[in-house]
């Protein structure tokens, strides 16, 4: 599944799933980072290629490598809350799952961004969240660059087919998506300018 369902989303109200849909924008995400061996490399494309994009962080990741949290930062890209430990909201209470929140904001300097692990959160949680002033972010691509399976033309196929005004692409700054991801994104933001999109922050 690379889109959500419609009727997914209207059981999720209030989380955001597509940006601005009266231009021909785009948002770039990137998920579980920062860490040395990834978050650099792409750093370097997006700074070459000049284009900002949102990074949703692990707090235990910006504890270890917070150079690479200022790095982000500096170079005008937005950052995003994804817990401290990498929680799947369904496994915890919704008491835990807050306190991890509250742990990585500490490390992060209160992004008011959230996006849930796996994109699985409860109703409390997500309740929780919104009361506590975060705006919940989800998706409206996933390119699966997680998965082996998929290899790196599968996912900008991906891209392809489904991309739209607003779409909100995810992406993952992690081990398992290092080569694939990284050989992907020259060819995802080539495609999208040649097509007439622009690249915002959320």
């Amino acid at each position: 599944m690379y889109q959500i369902p419609s009727w997914l989303q209207r059981m999720y109200r209030g989380v955001m799933w597509r940006g601005d849909q009266s231009r021909k924008v785009v948002y770039l995400t990137f998920d579980d980072g920062p860490i040395p061996d990834v978050t650099p490399q792409l750093l370097d494309i997006l700074k070459r290629e000049q284009v900002s994009a949102t990074f949703f962080m692990v707090g235990e990741n910006a504890t270890k490598y917070p150079h690479l949290l200022q790095r982000v930062v500096r170079e005008g890209h937005r950052v995003g809350n994804h817990t401290y430990n990498h929680l799947k909201g369904y496994n915890y209470s919704t008491i835990e799952y807050m306190n991890n929140v509250v742990m990585a904001d500490k490390v992060l300097n209160g992004t008011d961004l959230f996006r849930p692990p796996y994109g699985r959160i409860t109703f409390k949680q997500k309740k929780a969240l919104s009361a506590a002033g975060y705006k919940i972010v989800l998706w409206d691509v996933l390119t699966h660059d997680y998965d082996a399976h998929y290899s790196t033309d599968t996912m900008v196929s991906i891209i392809k087919k489904h991309v739209r005004n607003g779409s909100i692409i995810n992406f993952h700054d992690s081990l398992k998506s290092n080569e694939r991801m990284l050989a992907a994104i020259p060819q995802v933001i080539a495609y999208l300018r040649n097509e007439g999109y622009t690249f915002e922050t959320l």
